[in-house]
């Protein structure tokens, strides 16, 4: 049965035939033409956004700066670069060392009386023997009380006299000794030395003198007291080489 209104399948069949194909035909071409204007220009703007967010002159700023801030000034790069070391470092030479005086070595009183033996002893005093020299026997000793050596003479003497070298040498000792009293030690040439004991308690030298045969170095007292039952005298004694020697062979 046939719309009233004409519009039934022979009436679409009809509409396409004619003009309305070419109008359905310009309607496609205007939707697909919308559809690509749109994706072309929706693609441009992403585009243009994304470049806008990475330009660096319209990133925004990484922190917002204060009201009266004021940001440090970039460093100079010439400034900042290390000195470069143009010249060769300068060694410094040490100063030169200042000669230290040679030692004076001090010469002993042995070294001093190297040499020859004295050619001749004198007698310190005028006297006789009065108690020989004796290491190989016992002698009685009156002051002690007993028997024992005596490694010396015993020279009599008045108390007072003058007491000499009896030969050249060097004051090398002057002592209290507990049992002959005050004591003169002098060295002599070839390493000898005198001992003169029982002195009065100043003698006229002291160490280190330099004393000629004959010279006056002390006077006779009644200091030893292992011989205070003797006369008055002076004990003398002579050493060679650190042995004890008979004095009287010397003197003659």
């Amino acid at each position: 049965m046939d719309n009233k209104n004409g519009a039934g399948p022979g009436a679409l069949e009809k509409f396409f035939a004619g003009k309305g194909f070419y109008i359905a035909l310009c309607l496609c071409a205007a939707v697909i033409g919308v559809s690509a204007w749109s994706l072309l220009g929706g693609g441009e703007a992403v585009q243009e956004e994304t470049v806008d967010v990475y330009r660096p002159e319209t990133a925004a700023p990484a922190h917002t700066l204060e009201p009266g801030f004021t940001p440090m000034p970039e460093k100079d790069a010439a400034a900042v670069a290390p000195e470069s070391v143009s010249e060769t470092p300068k060694v410094q030479t040490p100063p030169p060392a200042t000669p230290s005086p040679a030692p004076t070595s001090a010469v002993s009183a042995a070294e001093e009386t190297a040499g020859t033996a004295p050619a001749e002893w004198l007698r310190p005093v005028s006297g006789a023997v009065e108690r020989p020299y004796s290491t190989d026997e016992l002698m009685y000793d009156k002051t002690m009380g007993d028997w024992r050596t005596h490694a010396g003479v015993d020279l009599a003497a008045p108390l007072g006299s003058y007491v000499s070298a009896s030969a050249a040498g060097t004051v090398t000792d002057i002592s209290d000794d507990p049992l002959y009293g005050t004591t003169v030690t002098i060295a002599h040439s070839g390493g000898y030395e005198s001992v003169y004991a029982n002195l009065a308690g100043t003698p006229t030298v002291e160490i280190g003198d330099t004393v000629a045969a004959g010279e006056t170095i002390g006077a006779v007292g009644d200091t030893a007291i292992c011989e205070s039952a003797e006369a008055s005298h002076l004990h003398f004694a002579v050493y060679a080489d650190g042995e004890s020697v008979d004095p009287a062979g010397l003197m003659g």
